[in-house]
C-alpha cells in the first residue's frame, strides 16, 4: 500500500513540475504587440471601465509592458494614470521596471 502512495505521489509531483514548465513557455510565447491594447484605449484615455477583452489582452501582454515603457512613442500611454487604473481594475499587477 506505502508504495502505491509514494508512487502516486512521485506522479503528481511530475505533473506539477511539467505544468509549471509549460506556464513558463507559455509566458515566453508571448508575442510583444502593443496594437493587441488597442481594446484597451478608450479606458485608458476616459473614466470608462476597461472590457472583459481588455482585460484578457492586458494580462496577455502583461510580460510586455517593461518594453512598452521604455518606446519613447508609447510610454505617455502606459505611464498614464489611466493605463494603472485599467491594470488594478483588471487584477493585474503594474509592473515596476
Amino acid at each position: 500500500m506505502k508504495s502505491k502512495v509514494g508512487c502516486v505521489a512521485i506522479f503528481v509531483a511530475i505533473v506539477v513540475v511539467h505544468a509549471i514548465g509549460e506556464v513558463e513557455v507559455a509566458k515566453a510565447a508571448v508575442t510583444c504587440n502593443p496594437l493587441q491594447l488597442t481594446p484597451c484605449a478608450v479606458a485608458i484615455t476616459t473614466a470608462g471601465s476597461p472590457s472583459a477583452v481588455c482585460c484578457a489582452k492586458i494580462k496577455e501582454q502583461s510580460p510586455c509592458l517593461c518594453q512598452y515603457m521604455k518606446n519613447p512613442n508609447l510610454q505617455k500611454f502606459i505611464n498614464s494614470p489611466g493605463a494603472k487604473k485599467v491594470a488594478t481594475s483588471c487584477g493585474t499587477p503594474f509592473p515596476k521596471c
